[in-house]
């Protein structure tokens, strides 16, 4: 029987920085390395606002390749023949304007979390690419790693019970005082604060244990927060909420901080009456996880532990590239493990979390209201 041959996925990439040099790197490592044999990604373009820096980009990153083409706008990577995706990782603000471009350009589209900067521009989104018949996604790079996907299992074999509460916490000190007013952690402008740039962690967590649970069945929580703004700036720099899930009686305690670094332990519990699961930090590429198991419901007491290492080659970032890939492949329109549900989900409680705490973007941030 031949083997059949894997997918070469061609991908171009908007903008050059941190965000886009992890992803670039993650797509480069030998799928094999990870036990996938169906895909295989190739950088086909890359745009900056030069063609230097973009040639800086392919050189440092991706090896000098030489057939990857470096553009001086993202338009041109849009308008490449050669290019079936387009990842974006460009700040918050701009995902609406470069997504739209991308989706108008007829590509298909991986774009950093959160995926917009409102709910109104998610619609908006999902609108056009539904129209021009396109793949979306947000890039939520964490619920396709392996230990998101073990943890999952390990809630639908029920041995613990229905999850009933989760904590989770992403925080780091980002020295504010002695950073310029002009980072992205602080300008509003680029939507800073810690809601937008850390909350999805703590929320993916409570997304996949509570929200995904079949009982819940889709089921919207409300939503109860509460923010302490930074004077420098006016972003959140810190941000605690809580989510209540009335379909299946559970709850999740989640919270970001830009001025403190993460706690000591593990970032997010999940809690079942016949036991715990333990994810350590990084929440958003956890190595690990422990699963804890009650000598009997309720008791609080642990009988038995089993931790499970992960091991990854590369920084966990390959996954839901293989997703869109795969998805594109067969003709789909939105993944069913990152499904538009979840990315409209966490832009609702993130406008709600905003709402609540006063906090404001600048007028023009954001694109449709």
């Amino acid at each position: 029987m031949a083997t059949q041959r894997p997918i070469v996925f061609r991908w171009g990439i908007i903008s050059t920085g941190h965000i886009a040099t992890v992803f670039v790197k993650d797509l480069l490592v030998d799928p094999q390395t990870r036990g996938v044999a169906d895909v295989v990604h190739k950088v086909a373009a890359v745009g900056s606002r030069t063609v230097e820096s973009a040639q800086q980009f392919i050189n440092k990153v991706a090896g000098g390749d030489t057939s990857i083409q470096g553009y001086g706008s993202y338009a041109e990577v849009y308008a490449d023949p050669n290019v079936d995706a387009v990842y974006i990782g460009t700040p918050h603000t701009f995902h609406y304007v470069n997504a739209v471009d991308a989706i108008k350009a007829k590509k298909h589209v991986l774009v950093e979390k959160p995926a917009t900067t409102n709910l109104a521009e998610l619609h908006a989104l999902l609108a056009l690419a539904k129209e021009h018949g396109v793949f979306l996604m947000e890039a939520m790079w964490t619920r396709f790693q392996p230990v998101a996907l073990a943890v999952r299992r390990i809630i639908d074999e029920g041995s613990l019970g229905a999850p009933i509460m989760v904590h989770a916490d992403l925080s780091s000190d980002f020295d504010l005082e002695n950073i310029p007013k002009t980072n992205r952690i602080l300008d509003p402008l680029l939507g800073g604060g810690a809601l937008l740039d850390l909350g999805p962690y703590p929320l993916v967590w409570a997304i996949i244990a509570l929200y995904e649970l079949p009982a819940n069945n889709r089921g919207i929580p409300s939503v109860s927060s509460s923010m302490v703004k930074t004077p420098l700036t006016g972003v959140d720099a810190n941000t605690a909420f809580t989510l209540n899930f009335p379909a299946i009686g559970a709850q999740a305690l989640l919270s970001c901080n830009i001025n403190i670094p993460g706690v000591g332990g593990p970032g997010a519990v999940l809690r079942f009456r016949n036991g715990n699961i333990l994810i350590p930090t990084p929440i958003f590429h956890p190595k690990s996880y422990t699963v804890q198991w009650f000598d009997k419901p309720g008791s609080g007491v642990v009988e038995r532990e089993e931790t499970v290492k992960s091991k990854v080659v590369g920084g966990g970032w390959h996954f839901q590239a293989d997703e869109v890939a795969r998805c594109v492949s067969a003709g789909k329109t939105e993944s069913e493990i990152w499904g538009h549900d979840k990315a409209l989900l966490a832009m609702a409680i993130f406008d709600e979390v905003r709402a609540q705490g006063g906090y404001v973007l600048p007028d023009g941030v954001e694109k449709v209201l």
